[in-house]
C-alpha cells in the first residue's frame, strides 16, 4: 500500500495543475487518462460495473480507479453489496494468467501428486513457512518451488536460498531451512549457480513484489490462505 501512495505522489499529485476537461466533453476513457495524467504508465484499463468508473492497472500491477468525466483518481477495493471483492478477483485473474512464465524444470520439485502447485517463497517469511507446512501435509500435490528472498526484510534469506539451490539434495535442504534449522546458525557457504537471479527475474516479470504467492492448478492465491487452498485442491 505504501508503494502505491509513493507512486501517486511521484506521478499523479504533481499533475494536479493539468487543465480540467470541460464539462460535457466526450472522449475515449484512455484519451482522458492520458490528458489528465500524461506521465502515468499503465498496463491496461477496463470498465467496472460502476458506470463512469474505470479500473487502471499500473506498471507495478497495482490497481487505481479513474473517472474520465471529472479526472478523479482513487485507490481502494471495489466491493459488491453481497461482499464480493471485485478488485481482488481481477488481480487474481491477471496473476493466474501468468502461470506459464514459470519454467518448472528450473524449480525445486517436491512430491508427485496430481495437483500442480507453484510456490514463490522466501525462506525466512513466516507465512511462506506456514504454506510450506500446509503442502508438506498433503500427498496429492507436486510442488514447484521458486525462491524469492526479500532481503530488505530478511537479510539472511538470500544465503539460505543459495544454500538450498546448491545442495546435493535440494528438497532436504529446503525442508531443513524452512523448518528453522538454520535460524540460529549460519548456513554453509554455497556457490551461486545463477538460478536465484533467474527466479528473481521471473517473479518480477510475473508482478510478484512480496511473498508468498501460489498457483494451484493454474489458479493464483496470494498469501497463506488454507481455506482457499482447500477449496482449490478439493474441487
Amino acid at each position: 500500500m505504501l508503494r502505491v501512495f509513493l507512486i501517486l505522489l511521484l506521478f499523479i499529485l504533481p499533475l494536479s495543475a493539468c487543465a480540467v476537461q470541460p464539462q460535457g466533453q466526450s472522449e475515449p476513457p484512455s484519451a482522458a487518462l492520458a490528458s489528465y495524467y500524461p506521465e502515468l504508465k499503465y498496463q491496461e484499463m477496463s470498465p467496472t460495473p460502476v458506470s463512469g468508473i474505470y479500473e487502471v492497472v499500473i506498471e507495478s500491477g497495482d490497481v487505481l480507479y479513474f473517472v474520465p468525466a471529472s479526472g478523479h483518481m482513487f485507490l481502494g477495493d471495489l466491493w459488491t453489496a453481497d461482499g464480493q471483492n471485485l478488485t481482488q478477483e481481477n488481480k487474481s485473474r491477471r496473476m493466474s494468467s501468468k502461470v506459464n512464465l514459470f519454467p518448472l524444470e528450473k524449480a525445486i520439485k517436491i512430491g508427485d501428486g496430481p495437483h500442480q502447485v507453484i510456490e514463490v517463497t522466501d525462506p525466512d517469511c513466516p507465512f511462506c513457512r506456514h504454506g510450506s507446512d500446509y503442502f508438506a501435509g498433503r500427498d496429492d500435490v507436486t510442488r514447484y518451488v521458486f525462491l524469492f528472498p526479500l532481503e530488505e526484510l530478511h537479510p539472511h534469506a538470500a544465503a539460505k536460498a543459495r544454500f538450498i539451490l546448491a545442495a546435493d539434495d535440494p528438497e532436504q535442504a529446503y525442508e531443513d531451512v524452512f523448518s528453522g534449522k538454520y535460524d540460529s546458525q549460519p548456513v554453509p557457504d554455497a556457490p551461486d549457480d545463477g538460478r536465484l537471479q533467474l527466479f528473481r527475474e521471473i517473479a518480477h516479470k510475473a508482478g510478484v513484489t512480496g511473498t508468498p504467492h501460489f498457483w494451484i492448478d493454474g489458479q493464483h492465491v496470494t498469501g497463506y490462505n488454507p481455506q482457499q487452498f482447500d477449496a482449490l485442491l478439493n474441487q
